[in-house]
Protein backbone atom coordinates (compact mmCIF):
# COMPACT_ATOMS: atom_id res chain seq x y z
CA UNK A 1 0.00 0.00 0.00
CA UNK A 2 3.00 2.45 0.82
CA UNK A 3 4.30 1.59 -2.83
CA UNK A 4 1.11 2.53 -4.38
CA UNK A 5 0.37 5.32 -2.71
CA UNK A 6 4.21 7.00 -3.47
CA UNK A 7 3.22 6.02 -7.03
CA UNK A 8 0.25 7.67 -6.76
CA UNK A 9 1.69 10.37 -5.61
CA UNK A 10 4.43 10.89 -8.21
CA UNK A 11 1.48 10.85 -10.91
CA UNK A 12 -0.73 13.37 -9.50
CA UNK A 13 2.75 15.28 -8.76
CA UNK A 14 3.67 14.99 -12.46
CA UNK A 15 -0.01 16.02 -13.91
CA UNK A 16 0.29 18.59 -11.67
CA UNK A 17 3.75 20.02 -12.32
CA UNK A 18 3.49 23.11 -14.89
CA UNK A 19 4.32 22.40 -18.72
CA UNK A 20 7.46 24.68 -19.92
CA UNK A 21 5.89 27.29 -22.17
CA UNK A 22 7.72 27.73 -25.88
CA UNK A 23 10.02 30.21 -25.61
CA UNK A 24 8.38 33.34 -27.46
CA UNK A 25 9.81 34.17 -30.94
CA UNK A 26 12.54 36.42 -31.25
CA UNK A 27 11.27 40.08 -32.46
CA UNK A 28 12.21 42.09 -35.36
CA UNK A 29 14.40 45.40 -34.04
CA UNK A 30 12.94 48.85 -33.92
CA UNK A 31 14.18 49.65 -37.37
CA UNK A 32 12.30 47.01 -39.19
CA UNK A 33 9.68 48.00 -41.24
CA UNK A 34 7.14 46.68 -43.48
CA UNK A 35 8.14 47.50 -47.25
CA UNK A 36 4.35 47.56 -48.10
CA UNK A 37 3.91 50.18 -45.82
CA UNK A 38 7.23 52.42 -47.04
CA UNK A 39 5.83 51.88 -50.32
CA UNK A 40 2.45 50.02 -50.97
CA UNK A 41 3.01 50.45 -54.77
CA UNK A 42 5.63 48.04 -54.98
CA UNK A 43 4.64 44.56 -56.12
CA UNK A 44 4.82 41.50 -54.45
CA UNK A 45 5.11 37.74 -54.35
CA UNK A 46 6.47 36.34 -51.72
CA UNK A 47 8.12 32.77 -53.01
CA UNK A 48 8.99 31.07 -49.87
CA UNK A 49 5.38 31.86 -48.04
CA UNK A 50 4.26 29.25 -50.84
CA UNK A 51 4.72 26.27 -52.36
CA UNK A 52 6.64 27.37 -55.40
CA UNK A 53 9.93 27.23 -54.47
CA UNK A 54 12.78 25.04 -54.54
CA UNK A 55 11.95 23.18 -52.04
CA UNK A 56 7.59 22.65 -52.91
CA UNK A 57 6.68 23.79 -49.82
CA UNK A 58 6.11 26.83 -48.27
CA UNK A 59 9.58 27.53 -45.76
CA UNK A 60 9.33 27.82 -41.99
CA UNK A 61 9.38 31.46 -40.64
CA UNK A 62 7.41 33.12 -43.46
CA UNK A 63 4.24 33.23 -41.12
CA UNK A 64 2.94 36.57 -43.69
CA UNK A 65 3.48 36.67 -47.39
CA UNK A 66 5.50 39.86 -46.96
CA UNK A 67 8.07 41.68 -47.08
CA UNK A 68 10.45 43.12 -44.12
CA UNK A 69 13.70 45.26 -44.12
CA UNK A 70 15.74 47.51 -42.55
CA UNK A 71 14.60 50.94 -42.71
CA UNK A 72 17.48 52.36 -45.27
CA UNK A 73 17.03 49.39 -47.80
CA UNK A 74 13.46 49.96 -47.50
CA UNK A 75 13.98 53.95 -48.38
CA UNK A 76 16.12 53.06 -51.43
CA UNK A 77 13.78 50.71 -53.01
CA UNK A 78 11.03 53.10 -52.54
CA UNK A 79 13.44 55.94 -54.28
CA UNK A 80 13.75 53.56 -57.24
CA UNK A 81 10.27 52.70 -57.21
CA UNK A 82 10.04 56.15 -58.04
CA UNK A 83 12.01 56.45 -60.90
CA UNK A 84 10.81 52.64 -62.19
CA UNK A 85 7.14 54.02 -62.48
CA UNK A 86 8.15 57.02 -64.22
CA UNK A 87 9.28 54.96 -67.19
CA UNK A 88 6.47 52.62 -67.05
CA UNK A 89 7.32 49.94 -64.73
CA UNK A 90 6.96 48.24 -61.27
CA UNK A 91 9.65 46.76 -58.84
CA UNK A 92 8.31 43.43 -57.87
CA UNK A 93 9.82 41.30 -54.82
CA UNK A 94 10.28 37.63 -54.53
CA UNK A 95 11.79 37.54 -50.96
CA UNK A 96 13.03 40.34 -48.31
CA UNK A 97 14.69 39.27 -44.92
CA UNK A 98 14.69 35.78 -44.47
CA UNK A 99 14.73 34.29 -41.14
CA UNK A 100 17.90 31.50 -39.76
CA UNK A 101 15.29 29.08 -39.11
CA UNK A 102 14.20 29.40 -43.00
CA UNK A 103 17.86 28.88 -43.96
CA UNK A 104 18.54 26.28 -42.09
CA UNK A 105 15.56 24.68 -43.62
CA UNK A 106 17.03 25.01 -47.08
CA UNK A 107 20.21 22.98 -45.54
CA UNK A 108 18.14 20.18 -44.22
CA UNK A 109 16.18 20.02 -47.82
CA UNK A 110 19.49 20.37 -49.43
CA UNK A 111 20.97 17.06 -47.56
CA UNK A 112 17.92 14.76 -48.42
CA UNK A 113 18.59 13.74 -51.80
CA UNK A 114 15.95 11.75 -52.21
CA UNK A 115 13.44 14.67 -52.53
CA UNK A 116 13.55 16.68 -56.12
CA UNK A 117 9.94 17.20 -56.78
CA UNK A 118 10.56 20.45 -57.88
CA UNK A 119 14.13 19.64 -59.90
CA UNK A 120 12.22 20.48 -63.21
CA UNK A 121 12.50 23.81 -62.80
CA UNK A 122 14.70 24.94 -60.28
CA UNK A 123 17.38 22.69 -61.00
CA UNK A 124 17.34 20.46 -64.20
CA UNK A 125 21.23 20.66 -64.93
CA UNK A 126 22.22 20.51 -61.47
CA UNK A 127 22.73 17.52 -59.25
CA UNK A 128 21.48 17.94 -56.03
CA UNK A 129 24.56 16.56 -54.17
CA UNK A 130 26.34 19.88 -55.34
CA UNK A 131 24.12 22.13 -54.05
CA UNK A 132 26.73 23.07 -51.22
CA UNK A 133 29.53 22.65 -53.35
CA UNK A 134 28.59 24.99 -56.51
CA UNK A 135 27.40 27.55 -53.97
CA UNK A 136 23.23 27.54 -54.27
CA UNK A 137 23.06 26.59 -51.09
CA UNK A 138 24.84 27.67 -47.69
CA UNK A 139 24.80 27.94 -43.43
CA UNK A 140 24.01 31.33 -43.83
CA UNK A 141 22.46 33.90 -46.06
CA UNK A 142 22.92 38.01 -46.28
CA UNK A 143 18.95 38.38 -46.08
CA UNK A 144 19.04 37.16 -42.68
CA UNK A 145 20.86 40.27 -42.04
CA UNK A 146 18.03 42.50 -43.35
CA UNK A 147 19.23 44.73 -46.38
CA UNK A 148 18.95 41.72 -48.98
CA UNK A 149 16.23 41.84 -51.26
CA UNK A 150 15.44 39.76 -54.43
CA UNK A 151 13.49 41.45 -57.16
CA UNK A 152 12.23 41.92 -60.50
CA UNK A 153 10.56 44.44 -62.94
CA UNK A 154 6.95 44.28 -64.14
CA UNK A 155 6.08 46.11 -67.25
CA UNK A 156 2.49 48.33 -66.39
CA UNK A 157 0.04 47.97 -66.13
CA UNK A 158 0.90 44.61 -64.49
CA UNK A 159 -0.64 41.59 -65.77
CA UNK A 160 -1.76 39.10 -63.75
CA UNK A 161 0.09 35.85 -62.51
CA UNK A 162 -1.35 32.96 -63.05
CA UNK A 163 -1.27 30.63 -59.50
CA UNK A 164 0.92 28.07 -59.34
CA UNK A 165 -0.74 24.37 -58.30
CA UNK A 166 1.01 22.38 -56.39
CA UNK A 167 1.87 19.09 -58.56
CA UNK A 168 1.50 21.10 -61.94
CA UNK A 169 4.09 19.82 -64.80
CA UNK A 170 7.29 21.76 -64.14
CA UNK A 171 9.35 23.56 -67.04
CA UNK A 172 12.71 24.52 -66.80
CA UNK A 173 13.49 27.66 -65.20
CA UNK A 174 16.26 28.57 -67.98
CA UNK A 175 13.51 27.89 -70.87
CA UNK A 176 11.87 30.93 -73.09
CA UNK A 177 9.83 33.04 -71.20
CA UNK A 178 6.90 32.10 -73.79
CA UNK A 179 7.32 28.29 -71.91
CA UNK A 180 8.09 28.83 -68.44
CA UNK A 181 5.84 29.58 -65.29
CA UNK A 182 3.77 32.66 -65.91
CA UNK A 183 5.80 34.79 -64.38
CA UNK A 184 4.64 38.69 -65.00
CA UNK A 185 7.68 40.27 -65.05
CA UNK A 186 9.44 41.39 -68.02
CA UNK A 187 11.50 38.38 -69.70
CA UNK A 188 14.94 38.25 -67.84
CA UNK A 189 16.41 35.06 -69.46
CA UNK A 190 15.84 33.02 -66.60
CA UNK A 191 12.79 32.79 -63.72
CA UNK A 192 13.57 33.70 -60.12
CA UNK A 193 15.45 31.40 -58.18
CA UNK A 194 17.00 29.56 -61.49
CA UNK A 195 20.24 27.74 -60.29
CA UNK A 196 22.25 27.86 -63.15
CA UNK A 197 24.90 30.17 -64.38
CA UNK A 198 22.42 31.45 -67.14
CA UNK A 199 21.02 33.52 -63.88
CA UNK A 200 24.64 35.43 -63.55
CA UNK A 201 23.74 38.88 -63.92
CA UNK A 202 26.24 39.30 -66.99
CA UNK A 203 26.30 36.09 -68.23
CA UNK A 204 27.57 36.27 -71.59
CA UNK A 205 24.85 34.18 -73.52
CA UNK A 206 22.51 36.91 -72.52
CA UNK A 207 21.92 39.34 -75.19
CA UNK A 208 19.25 41.52 -76.40
CA UNK A 209 15.96 42.31 -75.00
CA UNK A 210 17.14 40.20 -72.13
CA UNK A 211 20.19 41.82 -70.83
CA UNK A 212 18.52 44.88 -71.44
CA UNK A 213 16.02 44.50 -68.81
CA UNK A 214 18.82 42.83 -66.27
CA UNK A 215 20.71 46.18 -67.20
CA UNK A 216 17.53 48.53 -66.69
CA UNK A 217 16.79 46.41 -62.88
CA UNK A 218 20.47 46.60 -62.42
CA UNK A 219 21.22 50.19 -63.07
CA UNK A 220 18.00 51.85 -61.40
CA UNK A 221 18.85 49.63 -58.09
CA UNK A 222 22.37 50.74 -57.97
CA UNK A 223 21.78 54.11 -58.43
CA UNK A 224 19.96 53.98 -54.99
CA UNK A 225 22.71 52.07 -53.13
CA UNK A 226 22.06 48.56 -53.75
CA UNK A 227 24.24 46.60 -54.75
CA UNK A 228 23.63 43.60 -57.33
CA UNK A 229 25.09 40.16 -56.56
CA UNK A 230 26.78 38.70 -59.64
CA UNK A 231 25.72 35.38 -59.71
CA UNK A 232 22.03 36.17 -59.27
CA UNK A 233 20.38 38.64 -61.05
CA UNK A 234 17.26 39.07 -58.56
CA UNK A 235 19.72 39.59 -55.77
CA UNK A 236 20.55 43.25 -54.86
CA UNK A 237 21.94 44.20 -51.25
CA UNK A 238 22.04 47.70 -50.00
CA UNK A 239 25.34 49.17 -48.79
CA UNK A 240 26.16 50.22 -46.15
CA UNK A 241 24.52 47.08 -44.23
CA UNK A 242 22.52 48.28 -40.88
CA UNK A 243 23.46 44.84 -39.05
CA UNK A 244 26.60 43.61 -41.44
CA UNK A 245 27.21 40.92 -38.91
CA UNK A 246 24.18 39.88 -37.55
CA UNK A 247 22.12 37.36 -38.55
CA UNK A 248 18.43 37.79 -37.69
CA UNK A 249 15.93 34.47 -36.72
CA UNK A 250 12.25 36.48 -36.01
CA UNK A 251 9.27 35.32 -38.35
CA UNK A 252 8.22 36.80 -41.02
CA UNK A 253 5.26 38.29 -39.90
CA UNK A 254 3.25 41.71 -38.39
CA UNK A 255 5.52 44.12 -36.92
CA UNK A 256 4.26 45.17 -33.36
CA UNK A 257 2.51 48.43 -32.80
Amino acid sequence: MVVGFVVATAIETAMAAPVAAAPPDPSAPVDFVSLGDVDPTILMEIRYATPHNFTGDPVVGYDAPMCLLTRPAADALRRAQQEFLADGYSLKVYDCYRPQRAVDEFVGWASDLADQRMKAEFYPRVDKSRLFEDGYIAEQSGHSRGSTVDLTLVELPAAATPPYVPGQPLVDCAAPASQRFGDNSIDMGTGYDCFDTLAHTLDPRVQGEQLKNRLLLKDGLERQGLQNYELEWWHFTFKPETYPETYFDFPVAPLPG
